[in-house]
């Protein structure tokens, strides 16, 4: 079994997605409505998309809900707006779905962060320990795993094996270092990081906090420990978005990718949203990966049936045991 790669049906040029041209006076809005309904498609996306992708979107999600979101659709194709590693675990649970990612090139750094093979070569040094794979992972590392879990129910999960179960867990050191800090676990982390939650200016964002002594700090668990020991509330994106809803407090400085806001501020018009700032002379923290999908590639996608995600069969099998293990921990957890 190659638990290395996901297979294509095709090679799409060096863009990564077709470049067709558009004629500029359609509706894409009205375009991408017409062709759900012609196909029988979905639309799924990641709260980390452009605004544009998400008003078009059917479900709109982190990667827990997007999971479960792909796994019960009765759509007979399913748009994924977001990352690779997210269309691949729509493949995984739906084999015989056509799934469809409007850019290849639409990749993750921490996912990169973690290559399969000296991954394999890690796991085998250490042979008694179990492996809790964070759902950012490629489907090799999903292969490889014996649950895979989200920054929702990573705690639960990890809480629920026995006290003495020695533990990998990959491929996120951050989120990983979390859990520990509030499971009490040692688990053994895999060396990765998002760079997107990693670039976060310590220094700016306590000159912001500073500046606005009345908003609170959220943050997500894949940023650095100083960040979060900073945070007065950490949580998934989803968490996110329900606590800045739900509290009483009225103005919330975000440390997580910038794609979130449009939601938090659609939920709550009346309070002030401000991304965190990172280390970098950009005002704000985009993912690069997430924001190569855009409303005119989505369309293409739709209308031309690619780029289409593929892969072998026993790769598919393999990686599916650990999500569907993650998906029934969920059930029992009540995150549905």
């Amino acid at each position: 079994m190659n638990v290395y790669n996901t297979v294509e049906e095709i090679k799409m040029n060096k863009t990564g997605y077709m470049d067709v041209e558009i004629d500029p006076s359609l509706d894409l809005f009205e375009e991408i409505e017409k062709l759900k309904k012609e196909k029988n498609a979905v639309v799924l996306a990641h709260y980390y998309q452009e605004p544009d992708i998400q008003d078009v979107a059917d479900y709109i999600g982190d990667s827990l809900g997007l999971a479960q979101q792909a796994a019960k659709t009765e759509a007979d194709i399913i748009v994924f707006a977001g990352v690779h590693f997210m269309a691949e675990t729509a493949k995984i649970l739906n084999p015989r779905k056509q799934v469809l990612l409007p850019d290849l090139n639409a990749g993750c750094s921490l996912s990169d962060s973690c290559p399969p093979p000296m991954f394999q070569r890690f796991k085998e040094q250490h042979p008694d320990h179990l492996v809790i794979s964070y759902i950012n992972c490629s489907v090799g590392i999903k292969a490889l795993s014996d649950i895979i879990c989200t920054s929702s129910n990573a705690k639960l999960i990890v809480d629920s094996l026995p006290a003495d179960q020695k533990i990998i867990f990959a491929p996120d050191k951050n989120l990983g270092g979390y859990i520990n800090k509030t499971t009490g676990r040692n688990m053994l982390l895999w060396n990765g990081a998002c760079m997107v939650h990693e670039i976060f200016s310590l220094e700016k964002i306590t000159r912001l906090k500073e500046r606005h002594p009345e908003a609170k700090l959220i943050a997500h668990p894949e940023c650095e420990e100083p960040v979060l020991r900073l945070a007065d509330f950490i949580g998934s994106t989803t968490q996110l978005l329900d606590y800045s809803e739900k509290d009483s407090s009225n103005s919330f400085i975000v440390a997580t990718e910038a794609g979130i806001l449009h939601q938090m501020m659609q939920n709550s018009p009346n309070k002030t949203f401000i991304a965190a700032p990172p280390d970098n002379a950009c005002a704000c923290n985009d993912c690069p990966h997430m924001k190569l999908n855009t409303l005119e590639k989505l369309y293409i996608c739709m209308k031309y049936g690619k780029p289409e995600i593929k892969m072998e069969e026993s790769l598919r099998l393999a990686a599916k045991k650990p999500i569907d293990r993650m998906l029934e921990l969920s059930r029992q957890f009540g995150l549905v």
